[in-house]
């Protein structure tokens, strides 16, 4: 079968593996017919960062979590990639009870059991059944698992019915193209915080976690939220935060220090600059007993945060890995009942075959596409 493997910067190439097959009484065999690319994929594909992390690391510049991840040298080639997909079932083991061939599923970013005393609480990302290290999932190389990426014609799913969640009837796949990780990741910045405020107001920093923080910015609108900010550099995003209800605040790159703000606290801010000021920002811009949910990459191991401000505005600061499966129903229940336009956000529609080069666009939202083989 073929599979997208990232060679290096700039440089991705359809290459062959063998075919996935049921390796237990749990398993599930599923091609993937829609991909999303995550915000985070751009950074190596966009950038020649491998040797420069590697070295980084060494020197105490980037925190070393980020090798147990992504590898001794940070996304080294050749790599399966991609880690957002709906997919068409074709096999199910013999214990597997809720799914048939023919379903069309989400297929979460991280691998998990659901049995677990952490699958449990909901932590669905640090399964304590299949990682062997910081994480078990598709399309961050072998470093957290052998789980091969996303864009491909067949994946073995464990634990598929626990893992896979089916789509609700007449919900188009494409727009819910990320709900395996972005949309998801949103979803648990924005919803649980404005059920406990409801009408409460929402900042979004937008930046690196390109998607994140729009599909935040249109669940933040669609969620009641008394207002929505929206502040990038980028006008593409601007455009895309007002067509989904957001205020749009133009701001120059690197120019995130409250003073740049809109004038006003807000109840929740999410913050996807992936920088250390960006989330100062955030924070002192939060109402007393507001929440700051931080969605990017944070390499330096001294990144600063105002402690002192948190403590004196009994402030929260929420931030770990999007645990994915868990609000899976309530938001595919959700967009399903409200149409709400997640669709809004992709920037870019490319054919599946087309996904070497598509890839690699330097645009918001890529999702690919191909029919399944049930309309064929």
């Amino acid at each position: 079968m073929r599979e997208l493997q990232f060679i290096r910067a700039h440089h991705l190439e359809w290459r062959e593996r063998p075919d996935p097959v049921l390796q237990g009484p749990r398993d599930a065999i599923v091609r993937p017919f829609v991909a999303g690319r995550c915000d985070g994929d751009t950074m190596p594909i966009h950038r020649h960062v491998s040797r420069a992390m590697q070295i980084g690391m060494r020197v105490g510049m980037i925190d070393p979590v980020v090798a147990t991840i992504c590898g001794p040298v940070p996304f080294q080639g050749p790599f399966g990639i991609g880690h957002e997909c709906i997919a068409e079932v074709l096999e199910v083991g013999t214990d597997v009870t809720g799914l048939a061939p023919g379903d069309f599923v989400v297929v979460p970013w991280a691998v998990s059991c659901g049995d677990c005393l952490e699958c449990r609480r909901g932590l669905t990302a640090k399964c304590a059944t299949t990682r062997t290290g910081t994480l078990a999932a598709f399309g961050f190389g072998p470093a957290s698992g052998p789980w091969g990426g996303m864009i491909a014609d067949r994946l073995r799913i464990p634990y598929a019915d626990h893992m896979l969640v089916r789509l609700p009837e007449g919900l188009d796949p494409l727009r819910v193209a990320a709900a395996s990780d972005n949309l998801a990741d949103a979803w648990r910045c924005i919803v649980p915080a404005l059920t406990e405020r409801p009408g409460g107001s929402v900042l979004i920093l937008g930046g690196a976690a390109q998607s994140i923080g729009l599909y935040s910015a249109g669940l933040a609108v669609a969620q009641g939220a008394e207002v929505v900010d929206y502040v990038d550099h980028r006008p593409e995003r601007l455009a895309i935060a007002e067509k989904l209800g957001a205020r749009a605040h133009p701001v120059r790159k690197g120019k995130l220090r409250r003073t740049y703000l809109p004038a006003r606290r807000y109840d929740v801010a999410v913050e996807g600059t992936s920088t250390a000021a960006g989330v100062d920002a955030a924070l002192r811009a939060l109402q007393p007993g507001g929440i700051c949910a931080p969605v990017g990459y944070y390499l330096p191991p001294g990144t600063k945060v105002p402690l002192m401000h948190m403590y004196a505005n009994d402030a929260t600061l929420k931030i770990g890995v999007s645990n994915v499966r868990p609000v899976l129903p309530d938001l595919l229940g959700f967009v399903a009942r409200t149409g709400f336009a997640a669709e809004e956000v992709t920037t870019l529609l490319a054919d599946w075959e087309d996904a070497p080069e598509a890839y690699r666009a330097h645009t918001t939202k890529l999702v690919l596409h191909r029919p399944p083989l049930g309309a064929a």
